[in-house]
């Protein structure tokens, strides 16, 4: 991270040195398309990334090869595809609210790439730190439900709505304990923003430091966050035996296009939120006794951003094993599940979290 780090001073020194200083808004401004560009591709790569990683983990979970024939080993499958999607005609929809139809797309990846930013990648390599970092995730995150129901409202579809007011229901719900787990582990930390949540973990990952109601609160969170991402046994939302293809049936080209990319980056977000919070985020693993000093050096070697995404790698494979291997849950059971059981939980681990902290810590 060394080498991004001093490309970003030099570019910075290189565009204050063309610019005067009475026009320093025009270097940041710069900076700031630069950056974005950045992250759009990153964030690209990422969903192809991740599509090539889903089809090859669910062929070795159904004794099959996947993507093979594209390149060697079927890299370059998820490129052709992407090419194949930009590439597609956008077909217009009669009787549909033109306006809401076409901007929903566009709401649910923007609730997807703001979030993506708040991301700690490396040491020093991040987007935004907010102080109220926690409270941004949970908030822009949010922001995703709001085109998935305008999506399925405005395309005039029986079976979108029904798809879109699932989802409605389905992330309203669980968001509520996605959002306790994360509170539950700033109350540890003592801070929202996730620098200060990663600083905290230098010497023993949050996962570690009160492992009863740190372990609960991982569990729920690793559920309630893979719940929102539509993704089964939690998909609903997009049951194709059902509706189709659920609140984007009525879709095509760029514009489903725009939906794919936001559900793989949801997935990748959810594990990276999770690796940060819980599991040290970029911080490498150390034990805390005198006995592990070589052990501890010998972490230290590995770059910081290596060990942010083997994490979340790690738990992304997690979430593709738990939608290959469990069937699809019923509506009144997935709802059961939050309300009755995960809620409860996540309320009654706060207060456990509390008296953890006062008489234990």
């Amino acid at each position: 991270m060394l080498e991004l780090i001093g490309i970003r001073d030099w570019i910075h020194n290189s565009l204050t040195e063309l610019i005067s200083e009475d026009c320093s808004w025009v270097v940041s401004l710069i900076e700031y398309v630069l950056i974005g560009v950045a992250f759009l591709a990153v964030y690209a790569v990422l969903a192809l990334i991740l599509i090539y990683v889903e089809r090859k983990v669910c062929a070795f979970f159904q004794c099959r090869l996947g993507p093979n024939r594209v390149g060697p080993w079927g890299l370059m499958q998820s490129i052709a595809d992407m090419f194949k999607i930009l590439l597609k005609e956008i077909i217009r929809i009669n009787n549909t609210d033109q306006f809401l139809f076409k901007v929903a797309p566009f709401i649910v990846l923007v609730g997807s790439f703001c979030t993506f930013g708040a991301l700690h990648f490396a040491k020093g390599i991040h987007g935004v730190d907010f102080n109220v970092g926690i409270f941004y995730i949970l908030a822009i995150s949010s922001l995703g439900v709001v085109g998935i129901l305008l999506a399925g409202w405005a395309s005039n579809n029986k079976y979108t709505l029904i798809g879109a007011m699932r989802c409605g229901a389905q992330l309203v719900s669980y968001e509520l304990s996605a959002g306790l787990s994360l509170l539950t582990m700033v109350m540890l930390a003592g801070s929202m923003q996730l620098s200060e949540i990663i600083n905290v973990q230098e010497k023993s990952w949050l996962l570690f430091q009160a492992p009863i109601p740190a372990l609960i609160a991982f569990v729920i969170y690793l559920i309630a966050g893979h719940a929102e991402t539509n993704r089964g046994p939690f998909d609903l939302p997009e049951a194709e035996s059902e509706l189709t293809a659920g609140y984007h049936t009525e879709y095509s080209g760029i514009q489903f296009g725009f939906f794919y990319l936001a559900e793989y980056l949801n997935m990748f977000i959810i594990a990276a939120i999770a690796a940060t919070v819980f599991l040290g985020g970029w911080q490498p693993l150390q034990i805390n006794a005198e006995w592990a000093e070589d052990f501890n050096n010998v972490m230290n070697y590995i770059p910081t951003w290596l060990w942010f995404f083997g994490k979340t790698f790690a738990l992304v494979f997690l979430s593709l094993w738990v939608r290959w291997t469990f069937p699809r849950l019923r509506i009144d059971q997935l709802l059961k599940l939050e309300w009755k059981i995960l809620m409860p939980i996540s309320l009654f681990n706060m207060l456990l979290m509390a008296v953890w902290i006062i008489w234990i810590k």
